[in-house]
């Protein structure tokens, strides 16, 4: 008698397509805001969008799944690549929509983060995908957050479907170097990953002129003391400038926005020899020329065996991980660019310091920096001190003179801060302005965070299953 192959369960496919979602980093809170509405079930709030579910049962709100973990591809870090030996499945479209209402219903989540293996072709692949999604937002009326992955590769209409009805759509770039795309990916091209990740920009660019914003998207409410971004004397026009007033006027009238919370894209850390240098400069050239809402940094865990790749029981770099996303931070909100965080010369980022304070023991010629008189993009430079502390400093000086309890209560970090900083000529306490010194006591004071990043257990995606009883609300109706 022949063996009859099994259909894996509901539960048994989330099981595995959960599981298979967790090297995918990049969601984080929505950037989307819309109310509830009449009729529709969920909304998306702007903040407190997460996306998987802590082991002590906390929900962390997004339902984090692949439609499918086969794919054609044969990426060498990638645990579900072509060659690989493992357990394969694929959610139908109204498998995906029963999981999220389900799970929206039982208040597990609040939104889902679609992704995929590319299933026979891109084409087909995204059809699904769209197919999942349209059912989602009109059969089912679901008006909560959805981040769903655009497969590189698949025609542009679908593409404009999927992002009318995301809130953010991503294109993966994976790996920051056409050279280490070519050895690690080889069935994938900078190209082919650039030019939907174009496309996408220039349409969100074109529906915020539509109606009536701005094509880029906001950065940070410090640009009006500063005056200026990083983007700004770059000479660089962005995809999004170059195709949004071409289109705009079509999409005003459009039923639903296109991608409200903005375009995402990952990168893997640590599976190929890149700097930080190279990295950032990375980054900063995607924001400059795609406009990216995040670029989101993956510390590669060490899934295959290749002579390429780090050995299997490699720690991953997750300090590192840490860093970039530091200085990231510093790249979209602070006004600093990669040339000046970090050099042919300096290349990589002291992982014992974050990458501000790195910037400023190079700079101690600035420092201390006189909070009673000294410009904006001066202050916001300053290690322990950020975009609302430092608009906060410059009200209250207005009014007053500062001393270091009120800069306390305005949420400057001082155990940072004060080898930097004086109020009225005197410094909080007398330290000599050195670089070995300040280095030595900072490391001290991070000492202990380092410590905890680099070995943290949880850098994985937990198991949607952990502490829920999910077999009994499974198969709720």
């Amino acid at each position: 008698m022949n063996d009859v192959i099994k259909e894996p369960t509901l539960q048994e496919k989330l099981h595995i397509l959960a599981d298979a979602a967790k090297y995918d980093v990049a969601c984080t809170s929505s950037g989307s805001d819309r109310r509830g509405q009449k009729g529709m079930l969920g909304n998306a709030k702007a903040c407190g969008i997460c996306h998987s579910f802590a082991s002590d049962g906390r929900c962390i709100s997004l339902l984090k799944i692949l439609m499918t973990n086969h794919c054609i591809y044969d990426c060498k870090y990638c645990v579900n690549r072509s060659s690989n030996d493992v357990v394969r499945t694929t959610f139908t479209p109204e498998e995906i929509c029963n999981l999220t209402v389900e799970f929206y219903k039982r208040n597990y989540i609040e939104g889902l983060f679609l992704s995929s293996g590319v299933l026979k072709n891109p084409t087909y692949t995204m059809e699904r995908i769209c197919e999942a999604l349209s059912l989602l937002r009109d059969k089912y009326k679901f008006n909560g957050y959805i981040h769903v992955k655009a497969i590189p590769g698949a025609p542009d209409e679908l593409l404009l479907k999927a992002g009318h009805l995301a809130d953010r759509i991503s294109v993966n770039l994976e790996l920051p170097t056409a050279e280490s795309l070519e050895r690690l990916a080889p069935n994938k091209t900078f190209q082919s990953i650039l030019t939907p990740m174009g496309k996408v920009s220039g349409t969100i660019a074109a529906h915020r002129l539509a109606i009536g914003k701005d094509a880029k998207m906001e950065r940070s409410v410090s640009n009006r003391y500063l005056g200026t971004s990083i983007f700004k004397g770059q000479g660089i026009e962005t995809s999004a400038e170059n195709t949004a007033k071409n289109t705009a006027l079509s999409l005003k009238e459009a039923a639903r926005p296109f991608a409200p919370a903005g375009q995402s894209t990952q990168m893997i850390i640590g599976a190929s020899g890149e700097t930080d240098f190279n990295l950032i400069q990375t980054t900063q050239k995607l924001y400059q020329t795609y406009d990216l809402k995040r670029v989101f940094y993956s510390a590669y865990i060490p899934v295959n065996e290749d002579s390429y790749l780090p050995t299997i029981g490699t720690p991953p770099p997750l300090l590192r991980e840490h860093r970039l996303y530091q200085a990231d931070w510093l790249l979209r909100f602070y006004g600093f660019t990669a040339n000046e965080l970090l050099s042919e010369d300096n290349p990589n980022f002291d992982e014992r310091l974050d990458p501000k304070c790195g910037w400023a023991l190079r700079h101690l010629e600035l420092f201390p920096v006189e909070l009673q008189t000294a410009p904006y993009d001066l202050i916001l430079r300053i290690p322990g001190i950020g975009p609302k502390s430092a608009g906060r400093i410059m009200t209250a000086r207005r009014y007053g003179r500062l001393d270091f309890d009120s800069l306390k209560r305005m949420g400057v970090v001082l155990k940072r801060a004060h080898y930097f900083i004086t109020c009225n000529g005197k410094m909080m306490y007398k330290t000599p302005i050195e670089e070995n010194y300040i280095t030595r006591q900072l490391t001290a004071v991070n000492q202990k965070e380092n410590w905890q990043i680099a070995h943290q257990s949880g850098y994985s995606q937990l198991s949607l299953f952990d502490d829920f009883g999910l077999g009994q609300a499974g198969g709720g109706g």
